[in-house]
């Protein structure tokens, strides 16, 4: 802040000095002033553009390109395909005469504005294909040759699409005949140009023998034309003219012409020439290849570092190209020349035999040092072909370096080149990926976010092949990149949050959803899971706030101990669900979308119903609407009769917001919920046609659900008997050798119609069986592709071929649950979810958890003074 000024300064001067810079400071006024004064229209001019309202849009037209000004006459022009497609007739008839004669004067604006409105009018179809040959091809043809070379352009590309639709007779005719004279050596350079890029368009329109009797003599010509920039331009259309006269006639007269060019004296020609060779590879056979092309491309490369550096940076875009195309063919020294040229052209200006000359300014040495980059660049885009060049078997030994070089090249280019075929890279290695772990944590670490924008993009699927891939003899060697990988993927995400780029903040949390099937539950609950509670807490981004929230309920989803689960459960219901900020409470809203979408019914109903319900008692207006649009989802998730008493308390609250709700807003869209709630159909405890595919999907959820407490269990008991185990099963084997095979059905209780057995089975045999299920389980799960949640169609597709054989698995799992749980002291609650004393939850089919009857707020008291006094007293 600026001091308060003094009591002398606040006085006026009115001196000399001070005068001058009062009038200097009006003169700077004045003349800020001016070109608004200017940009005014006398009346005089605003007469001239006025323009009666009475006319029709023809006549308002017509008018205008007749008297009206420059910028009107453009406006008309710009709306032709309009009133082409509004009066075809009058617009022929009476515009377009006035367009034509505008157009021999109009500006440059006016020029271009008609050449996109006769595309435009030729792509909308509006007129037949001979109506507007007749009425616009002369016109285009006509300002093909306009002294500005943007008109030229403008024009020349309405003409080329235009060629696409015209019949073969009117392509003869109009444009093929009067090309022989233009193509001549007589007319001007840009004729000649114009000529080479028809010449190319017309050879798919014709048959080969018109295109060798009337277009190859004119392509022969323009081949030797004296101007480089024209047989630049011919030799970039010989690949078009090669595809409409085939094979035969390519290699007599294109592949001659082609060499023929490769030897040019202008560098920009060769370039051409060698661009073209190797897009027409496949059009030449073995011994074309190996005999023509092949010593053709290796002059150009060994020529490369002595001419222009633009030749080496269309040669490394081109190389990987190049050596697919050649491959098979080259010699064992021919193949090392090719591989050690690219590994130069890798680490070209970084050795010191590539620095710079002492008479360069320092603007050449900029533009070098461009050049160079764009170089390795290409270097970097090519590397996977080069991997398949070399077999991804010698790898380590031939490429390993220099895709050391790539991934700490010092331009941010380069990197982020290597960072987006990461992937391909990791693909093409297969068992061998684990050889570039190091270059994953270097390019995860990166400095540059657009790097780890471009890695990130596939950040899944490279975690996952580098998890599963490789040979057992080099598992140790993957296993121990992982706590190396745990810090790279923290220290990305903080690095994104800490920039203004909040979309690649949320692209990386969305990536993290594959965690589970890469590292242990433990390590994503101590590393990663806080993490996302404090982006949901603190960050002011909504879409990264959302991105967190579905990520922390995947992990919730795969975590392996109930205590831990719990306990991010309980962080979720009073730090979001019951915060003292209504951001937090929106949040909460958010990440209950996500468990209905993500986890079983009954996990949402156990645990988040009530918390979700009691904020229909919210103080803030835009909590309770966000809940109003959450509420239809929130019935969906209730199955009936299990869930009567939690129907009628989610009635019992939409009753109470519509008579007492006083924000008008709130109270719209609580009668649009409740007509929507009452247009839904309640899923019941047996399957239904109509529901079929999303109740077998639930289902097989709350398997899972089911399947990772059981694991969690048996692990336990595992590491408990762990030294007892090898003399019981030893019993248990020397056992069941004695036990006749049709005793075996009678001792596991599976529930199936019919008359069933009441002999009880032991419970180490229903442990056995739990194991055995769990591992078969455990295995898929976890090597699951990150995807599987946003893949439920064809999840719940699968399934529905096997509906019976599902049902028994379901009956039979909870069979054996409520047996091996029989021992524990639990509640009147689902075998899949044991009680946790510390969480609100609520039960399915136990009428005495909840009143029927009694309101939202009511039972919301007593369980915040429950878990008040609970965790007081833990």
């Amino acid at each position: 802040m600026h001091p308060p000024p003094s009591a002398a300064g606040v006085a006026m001067d009115f001196g000399q000095n001070s005068l001058f810079g009062y009038m200097e400071d009006l003169q700077e006024l004045t003349i800020i002033e001016r070109p608004v004064r200017r940009s005014l229209k006398t009346p005089e001019e605003i007469e001239r553009l006025t323009v009666d309202e009475d006319l029709s849009d023809i006549d308002r037209a017509v008018y205008l390109l007749s008297a009206g000004q420059d910028i009107q006459g453009t406006s008309v022009i710009a709306n032709l395909p309009f009133l082409m497609r509004q009066n075809p007739t009058e617009t022929l008839r009476r515009v377009l005469p006035k367009v034509r004669e505008v157009l021999h004067v109009a500006s440059v604006e006016m020029q271009l504005t008609a050449a996109v409105s006769f595309l435009t009018i030729l792509q909308e179809e509006s007129m037949s294909v001979h109506t507007y040959a007749h009425s616009f091809l002369q016109v285009i043809l006509l300002h093909l040759e306009h002294r500005d070379t943007g008109v030229s352009n403008a024009w020349l590309e309405t003409l080329l699409s235009a060629i696409e639709l015209l019949p073969k007779e009117t392509l003869r005719h109009e444009i093929l005949n009067p090309l022989v004279s233009k193509a001549q050596l007589s007319q001007t350079v840009q004729s000649r140009l114009v000529s080479c890029k028809i010449l190319g368009k017309l050879t798919n329109k014709f048959d080969a023998h018109s295109i060798k009797r009337e277009i190859l003599p004119l392509v022969k010509s323009l081949c030797q034309d004296v101007e480089y920039e024209v047989r630049s331009c011919m030799c970039r259309q010989l690949e078009n003219i090669a595809q409409g006269i085939g094979t035969e006639l390519t290699k007599s007269v294109v592949l001659p012409e082609l060499i023929e060019l490769s030897g040019d004296e202008s560098g920009s020609v060769r370039l051409a020439a060698f661009e073209t060779l190797v897009n027409m590879l496949d059009m030449f056979d073995t011994d074309d290849r190996s005999q023509t092309i092949l010593p053709l491309v290796k002059s150009f490369c060994e020529k490369s570092f002595k001419a222009d550096e633009s030749i080496l940076i269309s040669l490394s875009f081109h190389l990987g190209k190049l050596c697919h195309g050649l491959y098979g063919i080259f010699t064992p020294d021919q193949h090392l020349r090719f591989l050690e040229f690219y590994k130069k052209l890798c680490t070209l200006g970084l050795q010191q035999e590539n620095g710079h000359n002492e008479n360069q300014i320092p603007s050449q040495i900029a533009e070098q040092e461009k050049k160079y980059t764009s170089v390795r660049k290409n270097c970097a885009y090519n590397f996977p072909a080069m991997i398949v060049f070399v077999d991804p078997k010698n790898f380590h030994m031939e490429l390993y370096s220099t895709f050391f070089c790539l991934c700490h090249d010092p331009e941010v280019p380069v990197r982020y080149t290597i960072a987006i075929c990461f992937y391909e890279v990791s693909k093409l290695l297969n068992s061998g990926v684990y050889l570039i772990h190091k270059e994953l944590l270097t390019l995860l670490q990166d400095e540059s976010l657009e790097v780890l924008d471009a890695l990130i993009n596939h950040l899944p699927e490279i975690l996952e092949l580098m998890s599963i891939g490789g040979e057992s003899s080099v598992q140790e060697n993957k296993l121990s990149s992982l706590p190396d990988l745990i810090p790279a993927l923290t220290a990305a995400e903080q690095r994104a949050a800490a920039s203004l780029k909040w979309r690649t903040h949320e692209k990386l949390l969305q990536k993290y959803a594959c965690l589970p099937h890469i590292i242990s539950s433990d390590q994503i609950y101590y590393r990663f899971l806080q993490r996302m509670f404090t982006i949901m807490m603190t960050n002011n981004v909504l879409p990264v706030q959302r991105a967190a929230a579905r990520t922390l309920c995947i992990f919730l989803r795969y975590n392996r101990k109930q205590e831990q689960r719990h306990e991010v459960i309980q962080k979720l219901i009073e730090q979001l669900g019951q915060g003292k900020s209504y951001w937090n409470r929106l949040r909460f809203l958010d990440t209950c979308e996500f468990i209905i979408e993500i986890f079983s019914k009954s996990f949402f109903c156990k645990y988040f119903f009530l918390p979700v319900i009691e904020l229909t008692h919210d103080p803030v207006a835009n909590v309770r609407m966000k809940l109003c649009y959450l509420l239809p989802k929130v019935k969906s998730a209730l199955k009936i009769p299990a869930d009567m008493h939690l129907l009628q308390q989610l009635e019992m609250c939409v009753r109470k917001l519509l008579c007492q709700e006083k924000d008008k807003d709130v109270l719209a869209i609580v009668k649009k919920t409740v007509l929507e709630l009452d247009r839904m159909e309640m899923s019941m405890d047996v399957f239904q046609k109509k529901n079929y595919e999303k109740d077998l999907l639930d289902q097989e959820k709350e398997r899972e659900e089911l399947m990772f407490l059981e694991m969690e269990q048996l692990e336990k008991e595992k590491h408990q008997n762990d030294g007892r185990s090898s003399d019981k099963s030893f019993e248990k084997k020397r056992r069941d050798s004695r036990t006749p095979m049709q005793s075996l059905p009678k001792n596991i209780p599976i529930s199936v119609p019919g008359p069933s057995s009441t002999a009880p089975s032991t419970s180490k045999e229903i442990k056995k069986s739990k194991l055995i299920r769990s591992q078969s389980f455990n295995n898929q799960a976890f090597h699951a592709k990150y995807g599987n949640l946003d893949k439920c169609a064809s999840k719940s597709s699968t399934l529905a071929h096997t509906p019976s054989v599902s049902g028994l698995m379901r009956t039979a799992m909870l069979s054996l649950t409520d047996d091996s749980f029989r021992t524990r002291n639990t509640s009147n609650v689902p075998a899949s979810f044991p009680p946790n004393p510390v969480l609100p939850s609520t039960s399915r089919g136990t009428s005495n958890t909840a009143d029927p009857k009694s309101s939202g707020s009511k039972d919301a008291q007593p369980r915040k003074a429950t878990l008040k006094s609970r965790k007081s007293n833990p």
